[in-house]
């Protein structure tokens, strides 16, 4: 290859590069912008405690606002919740957002049988 040759396919080659980065820019910045708009447009109202009362007692729960252990138990028919959840060390450090495991007095009755 002689030296003009060369020139010219370095050109082409820098132009493509040129290229690709300009579109994975151009990409990047839509893609930067399309999550700040969903981020906006996501309420920003946070969830109360109310609002976890009314929810059915599945075996995985997640811990309201305003909710204890007995309130939990008693609304989930549960006694044992602090003996199936070795990670509470403190049955009255409980805290939003807290997951534990609940197994009710019906789920215990049908697994006996």
């Amino acid at each position: 290859m002689d030296f003009a040759s060369s020139k010219k396919t370095m050109r082409i080659s820098l132009a493509v590069a040129d290229a690709a980065s300009c579109y994975c820019a151009m990409i990047l910045l839509g893609l930067i912008l399309l999550g700040s708009i969903r981020e906006s447009s996501m309420t920003e109202e946070p969830v109360k405690g109310s609002h976890f009362f009314d929810r059915p007692c599945d075996e995985i729960y997640v811990v309201g606002e305003g909710e204890t252990l007995n309130t939990i138990s008693e609304k989930c028919d549960d006694p044992f919740i602090v003996e199936q959840n070795p990670h509470i060390h403190d049955p009255d450090d409980v805290y939003p957002g807290l997951v534990i495991k609940i197994t009710s007095s019906k789920s215990r009755k049908m697994m006996k049988r």
